[in-house]
């Protein structure tokens, strides 16, 4: 079953282009690095902040990840331009 991650932050406009990069580059090594990685959904919501979904073949590959996320020297650069981040993780249900 396929599972989620789901970020919900914001970033300051000044900070924009920066974190567009730093997130690219934190994809593609995330993708080279971790089985099961398959794809990531940024969405500027209408009061400016960010809906960002991770997604992943398996609950038990989105765990791993996630316990070594702290290795990727991309992860706290990219998430050092977020404010007030919050994150849950769960499993797709239902997609049609």
């Amino acid at each position: 079953m396929t599972a989620v991650r789901a970020h919900h932050y914001s970033v300051a406009e000044s900070d924009l282009e920066e974190f567009y990069a730093r997130r690219t580059s934190l994809i593609a090594t995330v993708r080279e690095t971790f089985p099961g990685f398959a794809s990531a959904r940024l969405i500027q919501l209408e009061d400016g902040t960010f809906s960002d979904t991770w997604s992943w073949e398996s609950a038990g590959q989105m765990v791993a990840a996630l316990a070594a996320i702290a290795t990727v020297p991309e992860a706290p650069l990219t998430m050092a331009l977020l404010k007030d981040a919050t994150a849950l993780n769960g499993e797709v249900v239902d997609e049609r």
